[in-house]
């Protein structure tokens, strides 16, 4: 490992592999960082899994092999099990590898930090047996690891789909579906539809689970409310009201279960970007903080680009393209291709992005998060980590907080080992609604290093 490059790449799913592939093809060194082997979570272990998994995890998932390759093929330096733990404005950026603290520099950096799960903040989430569908997820893809025992899954979105398609594909039994998207949200997506139709592949691959699911008869409940998990020592039931629409009867329903896993979408992992000094802007259909950026990934910082979910959830194969794009224009500033080679390259790229994209306002307004687990009951704990919930937070805003930073100062809410990784996004909803303020005058936690756990013997050994 060299002390510098003339670009660092921090994130090796879909976007990173990419732009760290198509930067080294156009001549610059590149060294790309993450701890886990190349694919990130949505190509996560492709390299490892075995030719029968394709039955289960679908050949979108086998698509990541043919980036892996690219990218190991191409000279880039793969700095791998590194954790970044330190970055500042001056692009300094500290890592934890085998033990051991190092700090690199670069010319120009390439933030591909991805998505992470929204949190779904409900009664009884912090139950063992309860937790999220992307984890169930990893361990199929790590370990071909499946839940044993009564499985729930519940809320919404694209990947509780394909996740119960993929237990089903695996000979996963499903107790129930717990649908949490009112039936609004179609009529309020439909107007999005015929845009979407240029990504007709997206639809149909969603209509291909929900054939699965209907055809494995598993019970889908729809128009939920009240969900709550249920157990003394670990979860028990899960829980909820239904409303017959036609008759206003509402009715309790009660399933017993071993494993419930959660799921409303994801958000933009902002941290790092947060940590170079990238201004960010709230994007109100997605209920997301997102890098602002340019059509190439530029950002606010002239040394710093984005590429992928970080700056706004796109998807695997946009946050892709999204990557080629940043190292084209990367490319052509530090001076190893010119405009006429980048825009050559940047046509095909972006007539392909554009449809990619086209499917994105359907879903986002589809499967948009429900109001009751952004702003859950003040018994729900919101922070698992300094066990703080709801009515704390609401109770620290009425004492005079104003801002997420306030309240974490107040209740020690963000505070924990995942240093508000889980709770940022809740607790700014429920300061907003709280004071009446919109989510750009509340904010975010201030993000500060270290940002993983890192020992003072490992900072010392540098």
């Amino acid at each position: 490992m060299k002390s510098h490059y003339e670009v660092l790449v921090i994130g090796g799913g879909p976007a990173g592999l990419a732009a760290a592939a198509e930067a080294s093809r156009v001549g610059l060194e590149v060294a790309l960082v993450d701890e886990q082997a190349p694919g990130g979570q949505i190509y996560r272990n492709v390299s490892e899994a075995k030719n029968g998994a394709v039955n289960y995890l679908g050949r979108d998932y086998f698509r990541g092999q043919k980036l892996v390759n690219e990218f190991l093929n191409s000279g880039a330096t793969f700095l791998n099990d590194a954790s970044v733990w330190y970055l500042d404005e001056r692009l300094e950026t500290g890592l934890l590898i085998d033990g051991s603290s190092h700090f690199i520099t670069a010319e120009r950096l390439i933030l591909a930090t991805g998505a992470q799960e929204r949190p779904m903040p409900l009664p009884g989430w912090h139950l063992p047996g309860v937790m999220t569908a992307g984890a169930g997820q990893i361990l199929l893809k790590s370990a071909g690891i499946v839940p044993d025992g009564r499985l729930v899954l519940a809320g919404s979105g694209p990947l509780l789909l394909l996740l119960a398609w993929q237990y089903l594909q695996a000979g996963v039994k499903i107790e129930a579906l717990v649908d949490t998207a009112p039936d609004s949200r179609f009529f309020e997506a439909i107007s999005s539809l015929p845009r979407a139709l240029a990504a007709v592949d997206y639809l149909f691959k969603g209509l291909t689970f929900m054939r699965a699911i209907r055809k494995a008869r598993i019970p889908v409940y729809k128009n939920v409310y009240g969900l709550r998990a249920e157990g003394d020592e670990s979860l028990e039931s899960v829980c909820f009201n239904l409303t017959r629409s036609r008759a206003g009867n509402r009715i309790k329903v009660k399933i017993e279960a071993d494993t419930l896993m959660l799921h409303q979408g994801v958000i933009s992992n902002i941290r790092l970007p947060l940590a170079a000094g990238c201004n960010l802007v709230w994007d109100a259909l997605q209920q997301n903080w997102k890098v602002r950026k340019d059509k190439w990934g530029q950002t606010s910082v002239k040394q710093v680009m984005v590429a992928g979910d970080c700056a706004g959830v796109v998807g695997a194969r946009a946050a892709e393209l999204q990557g080629r794009l940043c190292a084209l224009q990367l490319g052509y500033e530090l001076r190893a291709i010119g405009p006429g080679q980048r825009d050559r390259s940047a046509q095909q790229l972006n007539r392909s992005l554009n449809r990619h994209l086209s499917i994105r306002t359907f879903i986002d307004k589809l499967y948009a998060p429900g109001r009751a687990y952004q702003l859950p009951d003040d018994e729900t704990l919101v922070c698992r980590c300094e066990e703080v919930n709801a009515g704390q937070v609401r109770q620290a805003v009425r004492m005079g907080c104003v801002g997420p930073n306030q309240v974490k100062a107040f209740t020690r809410c963000g505070m924990g080992p995942c240093q508000g990784c889980l709770c940022g996004s809740t607790v700014a909803a429920l300061v907003a609604d709280e004071t009446g303020a919109s989510m750009e005058q509340v904010g975010y936690f201030r993000v500060r290093p270290p940002f993983k756990p890192i020992t003072l013997g490992e900072l010392a050994n540098t």
